[in-house]
């Protein structure tokens, strides 16, 4: 396995800045196997389930975790919240910059205001633990002086910061939106159960591995970060019982597929799903489009083989809109 292999060529123009509206209005490009795939749109995601299928999300919240901070010196300073690593919110593993510069102990402020104090770099390395100063309850300090953590290729969205937020957002912890589920809408939901189709949840926190890039010539090598997860037993009961496991973008595969390789419903994760894998639990994924040479783009190879690459230039020629606002595709990995 190479690298190389995961790779294609991804015009800028064709990077969304700006979300569908409304949001189940985003095309979807259905996957029939060897057959031609569908152009549909996500609000037509209903046609292609059946009874006695369980839709699973990953109900997890993003939090306004970039913040734009200044050092006692004057200097710019910015610091990313990745995970909270402890029950009040005030001990965050943290990307930080700029991370050469800053030293243990250093605290940074937002304007005047003392917020975030560096505890020193985390047992990996690369991320730093930092410690929230500011008064009164961390995600109300989040809120006041924090942004939404828009992905660095989106540099023209005007959109609202509630929409790189699904509809059914619950837990506030993670770092960035589990994307494939921001094309949801309470009314498709709704359609989706009257339908026959059960809905359930896991969590995922979307941590580091979500900005950092595959660097090693075999991907194998790669350093995959852990992730915190949580199944709920209902979740894992209507997984038992449903002809079909439809999970709805890659993080809730990855919950799925940890608590089943590991036989724990709750934890931490280092599953990095990349072929040969042998699948468990997911039978079909509706995912956005992903950048190239990623741990995510490695997961779908290892959903549908090779054909993601005919997929992808299907979705270039036709003027799909790639990465986080843009649109979706419906997998299946039963199809040859």
């Amino acid at each position: 396995m190479h690298l190389e292999d995961f790779d294609y060529a991804l015009p800028d123009a064709r990077i969304a800045q700006q979300p569908a509206e409304p949001r189940d209005s985003a095309r979807l490009l259905v996957d029939r196997g060897s057959a031609a795939p569908l152009h549909r749109h996500v609000r037509d995601l209903g046609e292609f389930l059946q009874p006695d299928d369980v839709l699973v999300v990953n109900d997890s919240k993003v939090i306004p975790a970039r913040l734009r901070l200044r050092r006692a010196t004057g200097g710019a300073a910015e610091a990313l919240l990745l995970e909270p690593l402890d029950h009040e919110r005030r001990t965050w593993e943290a990307m930080v910059r700029p991370a050469r510069k800053v030293k243990q102990g250093e605290v940074l402020f937002s304007g005047d205001v003392p917020l975030v104090r560096v505890v020193g770099r985390a047992a990996a390395g690369d991320t730093m633990l930092v410690e929230l100063v500011g008064e009164g309850d961390p995600l109300v300090l989040l809120q006041h002086h924090g942004e939404m953590p828009l992905p660095p290729y989106i540099t023209g969205s005007t959109a609202p910061p509630d929409r790189y937020q699904t509809v059914y957002a619950n837990e506030p912890a993670s770092a960035a939106a589990p994307t494939a589920g921001l094309h949801f809408t309470p009314e498709l939901l709704a359609a989706i159960r009257a339908a026959g189709v059960a809905t359930a949840t896991v969590e995922l926190v979307v941590g580091l591995d979500t900005f950092k890039p595959v660097s090693a010539d075999d991907p194998r090598d790669h350093q995959i970060h852990s992730e915190r997860y949580r199944v709920p037993a209902a979740t894992m009961e209507a997984v038992r019982a449903a002809r079909r496991v439809v999970a709805v973008g890659t993080t809730s595969v990855r919950a799925l597929e940890s608590a089943a390789t590991f036989g724990e419903t709750e934890g931490r994760t280092r599953l990095f799903i990349h072929r040969p894998y042998e699948w468990k639990t997911v039978d079909v994924m509706m995912t956005n489009f992903h950048l190239p040479r990623t741990t995510l783009l490695m997961m779908i190879d290892a959903f549908v083989g090779a054909r993601w690459r005919r997929l992808y230039e299907i979705a270039l020629a036709e003027r799909y809109r790639f990465l986080s606002f843009g649109d979706a595709m419906l997998l299946d990995r039963s199809l040859r």
